[in-house]
């Protein structure tokens, strides 16, 4: 995309600065006009995908940074321009980006999960966030799409205020990277265990709120809401992603539906609390599975018994629910649906909530945290058939 040339001085360092969009080196995305040095300065013209990017500072600052590390470079001068339309759309053939769902593909490897609950109030956001902020620092790539429109609360629970460029017909959603410096537990979760230093995935989110004013209310109906995650699917460029995961709004109505239509090879991840109240709605929405020829990949039962200070613990919402609903669901589905884990009720996780920051980064070995943590080690083993499927390899005799 660029025809003036890159001083082979300055290349090496150009490949290694990562858009932090599109996470990839801005050298192969064309974003890179032109780069010299004039004596000891390193003079270089970026093109952002669109006027107003938010992520300039950052590509300013990661490039200065860069070239200031190259031998015999003591100043950098950074100009900023803008692509045109031809060169956006030479960015999306680069992307290899489509006007179509890929994860509807039998071919596409991305691990779907959609989360789902009979009813409101257990927690189902959180949990999804949390799940993808392990799997995150797993160093998997992981996708959320927000799909309660009505009650959509991910951009809050991880703290995205940024909202997604678009280019052309083309949007990119806000990334959440994984903080350079948290560790995390050993496998086996256990307080005390060895940590780790944790791997550096990222998190990339879609939400309806990041498009109207959160105070207004969203006043959809079916058709519009089938659009709404079509378009998510569709239009979003979400990349090369190990997990995508749906937060769906409670119960079993278009949405629930409109997913099982779009995504024919998701999973179906039952959130509830332990009361029993709650364990015959939380049945049907996994039930629905059945109907939608999707497959129920396990049960979390959230807020759980909480650990008190002195090691006991306190059943507020009963026990027993989770199980219950995994041996319903296993006897009428006809398959085994585990019970993936018990999270404990643990003010930790309303208290990093309310800054915006996933229990599983804030506070790694609080009691939930760690159960979590649990949860998405075994969304992550349970893997995907590749029995049938095309790897794009071509075997040379």
């Amino acid at each position: 995309m660029s025809d003036s040339p890159i001083d082979p001085r300055l290349r090496g360092a150009l490949d290694k600065v990562i858009d932090p969009e599109l996470r990839r080196p801005i050298t192969e995305l064309g974003m890179v006009q032109s780069a010299r040095v004039d004596g000891t300065t390193a003079h270089v013209t970026i093109l952002l995908t669109v006027s107003g990017c938010p992520m300039r500072g950052t590509i300013e600052t990661d490039v200065t940074e860069a070239l200031g590390a190259v031998g015999g470079v003591t100043d950098v001068s950074v100009d900023v321009g803008v692509m045109t339309p031809a060169q956006r759309e030479e960015l999306q053939e680069t992307l290899g980006h489509r006007k179509a769902n890929p994860f509807a593909d039998p071919h596409n490897l991305t691990r779907v999960h959609a989360v789902t609950s009979g009813k409101g109030g257990v927690g189902k956001s959180s949990v999804t966030v949390n799940i993808a902020a392990a799997l995150a620092a797993m160093g998997r790539t992981v996708g959320i799409v927000d799909a309660d429109i009505h009650g959509f609360s991910v951009p809050g629970l991880l703290g995205i205020t940024q909202p997604p460029t678009r280019v052309g017909d083309m949007i990119l959603p806000p990334v959440v990277e994984v903080p350079v410096d948290l560790t995390t537990p050993a496998d086996d979760a256990a307080p005390g265990a060895s940590r780790r230093r944790a791997e550096r995935g990222v998190i990339k989110v879609i939400s309806i709120g990041m498009f109207v004013d959160p105070s207004q209310p969203v006043a959809w109906r079916g058709p519009m809401l089938h659009r709404a995650v079509e378009q998510f699917l569709t239009d979003v460029h979400f990349g090369d992603l190990d997990h995508l995961l749906l937060d769906l709004p409670p119960g079993t109505g278009d949405i629930a539906i409109s997913v099982g239509q779009l995504l024919p090879n998701s999973g179906v991840l039952v959130v509830s609390t332990p009361q029993h109240a709650a364990v015959t709605v939380a049945e049907r929405s996994g039930a629905l599975a059945q109907q939608t020829d999707q497959k129920v990949t396990g049960v979390v039962e959230n807020m759980s018994a909480m650990v008190l200070p002195d090691g006991t613990r306190m059943e507020v919402f009963g026990s027993g629910g989770g199980a219950t609903i995994a041996a319903s669901l296993t006897e009428r589905l006809g398959y085994d649906v585990p019970l993936l884990g018990e999270i404990p009720l643990d003010v930790t996780v309303r208290e990093a909530a309310d800054r915006g920051e996933p229990a599983v980064w804030a506070n790694p070995e609080s009691p939930a945290a760690r159960h979590l943590w649990e949860v998405a080690r075994a969304l992550d083993e349970q893997g995907r058939d590749l029995a049938g499927r095309s790897l794009g390899i071509t075997v040379r005799g």
